[in-house]
């Protein structure tokens, strides 16, 4: 890496794989922190010889071997990393000092520093702390799929027959030759990979997979007590919500109440494929709330969420993830997270091969709005697809919006209503005018995905509305009118 493309990166400011770091003659305390953090998470790079603030204030060309071996003896001492961090180190020369560029890869083992357990989550170090928060993680290590794991005493009587009889119904349909059309329910459940032998353990018995495709609502609630799907409309009353539909029921009955609750407060736009008339809002909702309903993380406490507001529908679901950032159609490898509960969703018809959905998606959305969506994989999933039709969207940036009588907003708020719909880029210059100004997590926080959060802040930048003031963490940006 040469000098130039160091600044460039310096400029970007921290994020969740980027790390500055300070150094005087030895490493600090800190820079471990974020090496184990980063190992147990999806990797990054960490800059030494940067201020947080994106300074660079480099290191002495004669103190860099020895801190770079410091480093090499402290992630190999057993009493400080209880295992060894592979890393990559490049030193690049700049105005006379030099700047350590420190490569962390995504480790297949749980590592610790000190004792502690660390994780990245936007650009801070966390510890993971608690049970529940590091079962996750050394899933998510081990590859572990907990859709498997055996309930010893979970027997077929807590399973819901008419179920059962649904799926095989749903199969033939798709299927006249189906296999389940001549099996018992009995078969059919173990024919699905849904009782089974943990060879592992030696356990025998129906598996998590069955529980919460076609389980009672009791036998869920016990054994998966965090199982939730909240969804909620937000299109008037967006500090609390116009309408609410929470499900904690079989994934199959979620489906459908999700499926109803989306119909009824989505438009049905007509729209041609070819010489047919499709729905492309009914293909979205189904992408999207299978994606949700199957691909998640059952032992998570994080709740799903299906959120449709005044610029989309948006969802989010604990996943299971081996890298964290945007997703695109024709770049993305597809991964399993649950495959029991994907193929039973494919002999029933709600999905096809891995990787389909988002193809689907995105031809969908176009067709719904003439807009792609944005799809963020990592910890939490996120996706989002517009509502506002392209055409609406331009006219709105090219027709100024008359300001409410009763509004209080400022003259830059108002110019940022003749470029969108409001949304997110109001919602960015009301938390500018804070004495604090606005950062991209306060976006994050709000609910929106850190891609949209910083095209938001990019557009009202360039257009003038916001000013930027500081680099890395502490940047922030404020309305014109207040620099």
């Amino acid at each position: 890496m040469g000098a130039q493309e160091l600044q460039r990166i310096i400029a970007e400011g921290e994020n969740e794989r980027l790390e500055f770091k300070r150094c005087g003659n030895q490493p600090e305390k800190d820079l471990f922190e974020s090496i184990c953090s980063f190992a147990n998470t999806f990797g990054g790079v960490i800059l030494l010889g940067v201020e947080d603030d994106g300074t660079l204030c480099g290191i002495d060309p004669d103190n860099v071997l020895s801190i770079t071996r410091n480093i090499l003896n402290v992630v190999n001492n057993p009493n400080a990393f209880d295992m060894p961090v592979p890393l990559e180190f490049e030193h690049i020369a700049i105005d006379g000092r030099q700047v350590v560029k420190i490569d962390v890869p995504n480790s297949p083992q749980m590592h610790s520093f000190k004792g502690r357990v660390f994780e990245r989550r936007g650009d801070a170090d966390m510890v993971v702390r608690g049970s529940a928060p590091l079962a996750e993680l050394c899933i998510r290590k081990q590859g572990i799929y907990t859709e498997q794991r055996i309930f010893e005493h979970v027997t077929f009587d807590d399973l819901r027959p008419d179920l059962i009889d649904e799926a095989r119904r749903a199969a033939l349909a798709k299927r006249q030759d189906h296999p389940w059309g001549a099996m018992t329910n009995e078969q059919l459940v173990e024919s699905a990979g849904l009782f089974g032998k943990d060879y592992a353990t030696g356990k025998v018995g129906y598996n998590l997979a069955a529980i919460v495709l076609l389980g009672k609502d009791g036998t869920i609630r016990s054994l998966c007590p965090a199982y939730k799907t909240d969804a909620l409309v937000r299109t008037h009353d967006v500090e609390r919500y116009d309408d609410r539909l929470i499900v904690t029921t079989n994934l199959l009955d979620a489906y459908r109440l999700l499926a109803d609750f989306g119909r009824k407060h989505l438009p049905d736009r007509f729209a041609m494929e070819g010489d047919y008339a499709v729905s492309p809002r009914d293909t979205i909702l189904r992408e999207l709330l299978v994606n949700c309903l199957v691909h998640r993380e059952f032992t998570s406490p994080f709740p799903a969420k299906v959120v449709i507001d005044r610029e989309g529908i948006r969802t989010e679901n604990a996943s299971r993830a081996s890298f964290e950032g945007p997703l695109e159609p024709d770049t993305f490898n597809p991964l399993p997270k649950n495959p029991i509960i994907a193929s039973f969703f494919s002999h029933i018809g709600l999905t096809e091969e891995l990787g389909s959905g988002t193809q689907k998606l995105f031809r969908s959305s176009r067709l719904y709005t003439g807009r792609d969506p944005e799809l963020e994989e990592g910890l939490v999933f996120r996706a989002f697809v517009p509502t506002i039709p392209a055409t609406n969207a331009t006219s709105a940036s090219a027709s100024p919006q008359p300001r409410p009588p009763e509004a209080t907003v400022s003259e830059t708020q108002t110019t940022a209503t003749t470029v969108a719909t409001g949304g997110i880029l109001s919602e960015a210059l009301a938390l500018a005018t804070r004495p604090e100004g606005l950062r991209t997590a306060d976006l994050v926080e709000a609910g929106h995905s850190r891609r949209t959060a910083q095209r938001a802040i990019k557009e009202l930048t360039e257009q003038g509305c916001l000013v930027p003031h500081g680099n890395g963490r502490s940047r922030v940006y404020r309305c014109s009118k207040q620099s």
